[in-house]
This record gives C-alpha cells, structure tokens and sequence, in this order.
C-alpha cells in the first residue's frame, strides 16, 4: 500500500524508487503483487507516465487513510500520539469556509509543520465515512446522531437591504409588508417564494432568484430588493454601510455551528489537534461577527 501512494505520488516507479529509497525493480514486483491480490488494475502506463484508473483513484484515497490510522496506532504505543502529522481531510460550506475556516487553517498549518490539509468547500452534506474526510463544519441542526460534535456558535438568518432602497421604497416593520416589497432571492433550488419568520412562511415577491449568496448581496446593493441570507455573509456589508438588517426581532432562532467528526473509533492526532485548535477560534470568530 505504501509503495502504491509512493507510486501515484511520484507519478512514476522511478520516481517512487527514489522517494522510497528502493530498487525499481522491487518497486515494479511489488505494485504488481498488489494489483494481482486485488485481481483489478490500479494503474496504467502512458507515453509518459502512469496514471490511475478509477479503482485506483478511489483505492488511494482509502490507503491514505489506512496508512494515516496506522500511523497514529503506532505513534500511540510509542508515546507520541501527540504529535499531529500526515493530510487532514475537512469540509466547509463555501462563504463559511473562506471567511472563517480557512485563516484559522492557516494558523493550525504554522502551528503544526507536519501537517498538510485538504480543503474541499461545498455547500452539501458530505458524507464523512463514504467520502474519507476527517472532520466538517456544519451549519444547521445535526441528522447524524453517531457523530460527535462541539459546538462553537450560531448564524442567522438575516434580511437586508441597501440603504437607498430603503430610502425609496420604506423599511419594513413586520414580516406581512414584505408584501410591498420586491426581493432577491437567494436559493440552491427552484422553490423559494416564501421566508419563514417564527415558524410561519411568508410569500415573498421575488424579481430575481439567484443560486449564491454573494450574488444575492450584490443584488440587494444595487437597489433590487430586500434578501436574505445568513448573519457571517452579510457581516462585513452590515459593518461597511452597504446593507443593512431588517426585520431582526421577527427572525426564526438561530442556527447552530459545529464542528463534526465520526464517532467510534480511535481519533487521531491530526485531527484531535485540529478540532483542540479550531474550536475555540471559530467560536471567538463567530462572536465577533454576530450582528447587533
């Protein structure tokens, strides 16, 4: 296995020969014994170099983690389980991860030069075990019952709008006279005409529907309409002038911010260090941004 992601990292069995400080031809006997005992092909040669088949990618990514566990097990017996090393998968939503999980990476990766992270920021549910990642951030009530989560804030959901527009077109004072106003929706999917406020869903009248928050925020400063979107999206808008919040003491209670992993097993050292190490920093991060 090791001499596998050798290979795949290297991108050759030359090249893997040098970094594993092996004969080639062990190399070459021994990708081969592993190819045979799985009976698929992991890899194929082109002009060139070689490259992975889809086995392949998805069986390097299942060795890392194997070697990754390994490794902790053994610097465990060893004693020094307390020296994070080796990737870290994490997941974040995208605005989310780019405003308030990515400098505290930073900071964790100074802290820790062992360390190598892989970020991947989408706006879906990942599934931790399925797709190998060691850790998420999520917004929103857990589904996951088996994961273990800690908390480190809230978000809201927010209406705003610009100044000028508020200016021309009044500020509402309940949620029923959004019924006057034109507003910018901000949606993943195609239904989206209503805005809940205390349980209740109010029908909106939408101009515009967009699919990201930032394009939603540029609309609202161009004068489209009232939108809304969570509290950290907002923050820096609401903090500059450019927008400002409406409708706060109607808003639906806030959404809770943790940061998950799997549960069960033995955690290791990279990933004890980044949640000992995020956690507290995202919850000062998060006060800092909430909205007054």
């Amino acid at each position: 296995m090791r001499v596998f992601v050798g290979v795949a990292d290297a991108g050759s069995l030359s090249g893997a020969a040098r970094t594993l400080r092996a004969p080639l031809t062990s190399i070459s006997r021994k990708l081969a014994a592993l190819e045979d005992h799985l009976g698929v092909r992991l890899m194929t040669r082109t002009t060139r170099r070689l490259a992975l088949t889809e086995v392949g990618r998805r069986y390097l990514e299942a060795s890392r983690r194997v070697l990754a566990e390994v490794d902790d097990a053994e610097r465990l017996a060893a004693g020094a389980h307390a020296a994070p090393r080796g990737r870290l998968e994490l997941t974040a939503p995208v605005v989310f991860g780019r405003v308030h999980v990515l400098p505290v990476i930073a900071e964790l990766l100074a802290a820790h030069p062992a360390l190598d992270v892989r970020m991947l920021m989408v706006d879906r549910v990942v599934n931790l075990v399925e797709e190998g990642v060691d850790a998420a951030v999520r917004i929103g009530e857990l589904a996951d019952s088996s994961a273990i989560a800690v908390k480190v804030g809230t978000v809201r959901r927010v209406v705003c709008a610009s100044r000028a527009y508020l200016k021309r077109h009044g500020t509402p004072r309940t949620p029923d006279e959004l019924a006057s106003h034109t507003c910018v929706m901000f949606a993943s999917t195609a239904a989206g005409t209503h805005w809940s406020f205390g349980g209740r869903a109010i029908a909106v009248r939408a101009r515009l529907a967009v699919n990201t928050a930032e394009a939603a925020l540029d609309a609202a400063q161009a004068g489209l309409g009232l939108t809304r979107v969570l509290s950290y999206q907002v923050a820096p808008l609401v903090a500059a002038g450019a927008l400002r919040v409406v409708l706060a003491e109607h808003e639906d209670p806030p959404l809770p911010v943790h940061v998950v992993h799997p549960g069960g097993r033995l955690v290791p050292a990279r990933l004890r260090a980044f949640v000992d190490f995020a956690a507290p920093r995202l919850r000062a991060r998060l006060a800092r941004a909430q909205l007054r």
